[in-house]
């Protein structure tokens, strides 16, 4: 059993392919949820019934990473170098299920400019397998689903962000980097792409060789943050001010 679980784990007959079938399907559903799952929570579910479906989304989301490492250490390839929650994206995760869980401001301010940003991730997938393997579901559950879990915990449980979780997200973001430098040298392991970009075509490319894209990505990042505040208190007001006329 191990070895077939370790053999399927690594299986690419069923290769992904950047802007093939399976990616412009998937984005488009992601499209039609983040927009309808939110609207329809908050305008048809009762507040018991829509933070069932908040827990639900975060036990989702944490799911998609944790199933993800049992697998692993039950086929017997769980590599200290690959699987450990270093990945900006594994972390936001766990913090993304706090904040829909719990309600956890904290986690909330924090993973809301993380989990936006996630954006470039789904436009360019750093996965080798396709529909209908594990791997692709669980990029789906562990990035698009995240996605919209903030935006639900935004729009139906009415959390906000504050002009001040910029500072504290980035801080928190730098904070992460710094430890996972020291993680990368000891490990001799590419957490959070910080030691080369990832085997496979992403925006990264563009942003210029090691070590100029983590200088580029870093400013590209606070100007998304930024971006991203910006963006969501204009919807918010325009939403708001919406309602208010039709009441």
């Amino acid at each position: 059993m191990n070895n077939n679980i370790a053999t399927y784990m690594y299986d690419t007959s069923a290769p992904f392919i950047f802007m093939g079938n399976d990616h412009i399907i998937s984005n488009l559903l992601f499209i039609i949820i983040v927009i309808g799952l939110p609207y329809y929570a908050k305008n048809y579910l009762s507040e018991k019934k829509q933070n069932i479906l908040g827990s639900s989304i975060g036990i989702i989301i944490a799911l998609g990473y944790l199933s993800w490492l049992c697998l692993e250490i039950i086929g017997g390839t769980f590599d200290i170098k690959l699987h450990l929650p270093f990945h900006l994206c594994r972390t936001a995760n766990l913090l993304t299920a706090l904040a829909l869980i719990f309600r956890s401001y904290l986690a909330y301010e924090i993973v809301f400019f993380w989990g936006l940003t996630v954006i470039h991730a789904i436009i360019t997938p750093d996965i080798t397998q396709g529909f209908p393997h594990f791997h692709f579901f669980r990029f789906w559950t562990t990035h698009q689903l995240m996605f919209i879990g903030i935006i639900y915990a935004t729009f139906v449980y009415d959390i906000r962000p504050r002009k001040k979780s910029i500072f504290i997200s980035y801080i928190t973001l730098l904070l992460f980097f710094m430890i996972t430098v020291p993680v990368n040298i000891l490990l001799h392991s590419n957490y959070f792409w910080i030691c080369g970009k990832p085997p496979v075509p992403t925006i990264l490319d563009y942003f210029g060789p090691w070590p100029w894209y983590i200088i580029v990505v870093m400013f590209l990042t606070l100007i998304h943050f930024y971006f991203f505040y910006y963006l969501i208190i204009f919807l918010l007001n325009k939403f708001s001010k919406e309602k208010h006329i039709k009441q």
